[in-house]
């Protein structure tokens, strides 16, 4: 798969020691301009649908059940792998230094209709839901929000917006 980038976060410690590594899948299920993302209302961003890996699962499986849980997303078609981002940002928990973060992004159909997303606790807290939205739009609202420095952005937003504007560049305009 390819390196699409690799980030280090400007917070990230100059040395740590103390890694925490996470595998997370993510899916990028195009209709036309429509891309299906999630919404946080908690840090007013759109997002991938998708996230980590247990240990003992397999990419595709993670990948198919983040984005069943997350979107209720039906008939899950994987076509291919897209890329994966190398990230190394602070971490919340006191007892590591940083997070060390292997985002791997797959091309996936799906049946447009969504059925009931299965979202965990802190999903539904942080007022997280799946929406099909012009991806177009989904990166200038990202890019507002970040140009904006909004008191409540997230770690992950540039990470996503830069995914998405590969997105637009690549799939996009290879289909227009």
């Amino acid at each position: 798969m390819r390196l699409l980038s690799k980030w280090i976060h400007p917070a990230t410690p100059q040395t740590y020691s103390r890694v925490y590594e996470r595998k997370a899948a993510r899916a990028i299920v195009l209709d036309g301009s429509q891309i299906l993302l999630l919404y946080t209302k908690r840090y007013n961003d759109y997002s991938f649908p998708g996230g980590g890996i247990d240990p003992d699962e397999e990419v595709m499986e993670g990948l198919k059940r983040e984005l069943t849980e997350e979107t209720g997303a039906r008939n899950i078609n994987v076509i291919s792998e897209y890329g994966y981002i190398d990230e190394y940002r602070p971490h919340y928990k006191p007892e590591y230094d940083v997070i060390h973060m292997l985002s791997y992004f797959y091309i996936c159909e799906i049946d447009r209709e969504l059925g009931d997303a299965q979202m965990e606790d802190y999903e539904t807290s942080n007022g997280m839901s799946a929406v099909w939205v012009d991806l177009q739009q989904a990166i200038a609202h990202n890019r507002q929000v970040m140009n904006a420095k909004e008191a409540s952005m997230g770690l992950s937003i540039e990470r996503e917006t830069y995914v998405l504007e590969l997105v637009a560049k690549e799939l996009l305009d290879q289909a227009g």
